[in-house]
């Protein structure tokens, strides 16, 4: 997640070339998000037992959707309030503080002995 926050700090990097700082940042972007996607579902699947494995991903994929719909339309009010700017340096904040949660509270899940 601290990829996908640098994606969005290079969103807003003074380069002189905003195309440069563009790609870099859709690069960031797209890389902290392929990091991302499998750890969390992985994450998920390896704490659910498997008789309620199914329902835990998908409990977990409806919140995450659910997260997109409502992101967007937070991050349209904020950008129509705020301006573009402060929309982007308000996901990058999220993005990382939810990483850094992310880091304290997910535990590596140890099988029990059989």
């Amino acid at each position: 997640m601290a990829v996908q926050a640098g994606g969005f700090v290079l969103a807003l990097a003074p380069l002189e070339r905003p195309l440069l700082a563009g790609i870099l940042s859709a690069v960031f972007l797209g890389l902290g998000t392929a990091m991302v996607y499998p750890a969390l579902i992985a994450s998920v699947s390896d704490h659910a037992h498997p008789t309620w494995r199914a329902n835990a991903l998908g409990t977990y994929r409806f919140w995450r959707d659910i997260g997109y719909a409502v992101g967007t339309l937070v991050a349209g009010v904020l950008a129509d309030a705020l301006g573009l700017n402060a929309t982007v340096i308000a996901a990058a904040v999220l993005t990382g503080a939810s990483g850094l949660l992310a880091a304290r509270w997910i535990t590596e899940h140890q099988p029990a002995a059989r």
